[in-house]
């Protein structure tokens, strides 16, 4: 592939993953390129099972039916709350991730999209405790994804603990992991509800070079029962622009940098 086949294929999945779907038309007025290019561009990324073809354009793929858990709808309605928030902080804190990086993500829906915006991304190592980023990755030949092991107790919530999942990830070190949390106070740091599922996210901040919290602005200044990090520990909050101003100096003032989109 030409490099300048290969930049209007990034260009397409950036305007897909920002949009969900783009009419042929939009995408050659957008790119200066052919409807023919653009037609065998949208081909080619069908064929690595990055977009679906429409009439007339194309659409994002989107996240997979977990049909085992089809009528356990908890994750489905965590996924519908603040959707627009958590589609841009992935986009955003996927922007983080560079080419050779080994990134953790916790379980969580915001983790989820993050993950679901590098799936057009090359040489990257992905570790989770997260079944469904696992199972949501594993198609994709460029991408290499690691499940820590562990015990999945919670339906609907795809998160492996325990143990298994402790010790695997005190073996490996992590470039950057992003971390869902139910609450994140500039003075608490960043909180969860479960305590097994809290540990596991602690050790992967242990592993970590960077820590990066992705939380939409209703979690900001909330604390849950369980710790997974001090904000000393954490080093980008990447949140949306609901966020209050004194939240957004408190947090700097931390030197915590933050990304609000």
């Amino acid at each position: 592939m030409s490099s300048k086949t290969e930049q209007r294929a990034k260009t397409i999945l950036q305007v897909l993953l920002q949009h969900g779907s783009a009419s042929v038309e939009e995408l050659v007025r957008l790119l200066g390129a052919s409807a023919p290019s653009v037609r065998r561009d949208l081909t080619r990324l069908e064929k690595r099972s990055l977009v679906h073809r429409t009439h007339g354009g194309a659409r994002l793929v989107g996240q997979m039916q977990y049909e085992a858990f089809r009528f356990d709808s908890s994750f489905h309605e965590r996924e519908g709350r603040f959707p627009d928030e958590k589609r841009r902080i992935g986009l955003a804190a996927a922007e983080l991730i560079r080419e050779h990086d080994t990134v953790g993500f916790t379980a969580g829906t915001t983790p989820t999209q993050v993950a679901r915006c590098i799936r057009h991304r090359n040489s990257i190592h992905v570790i989770t405790n997260a079944v469904n980023i696992g199972m949501e990755l594993s198609n994709l030949p460029a991408l290499h994804v690691t499940l820590t092991g562990g015990t999945m107790r919670w339906a609907g919530a795809f998160s492996l603990t325990g143990h298994t999942a402790i010790e695997m990830l005190s073996a490996v070190f992590l470039d950057k992991t992003f971390i869902g949390a139910c609450g994140v106070d500039p003075l608490r740091g960043a909180t969860t509800i479960e305590p097994d599922e809290a540990a596991v996210f602690r050790a992967m901040v242990r592993q970590s070079k960077e820590v990066i919290v992705v939380a939409d602005s209703s979690k900001i200044g909330m604390v849950s029962p369980a710790l997974i990090c001090p904000a000393a520990e954490i080093d980008v909050l990447v949140t949306d622009s609901g966020i209050s101003a004194a939240a957004l100096s408190e947090f700097r003032a931390h030197n915590i940098r933050v990304i609000s989109v």
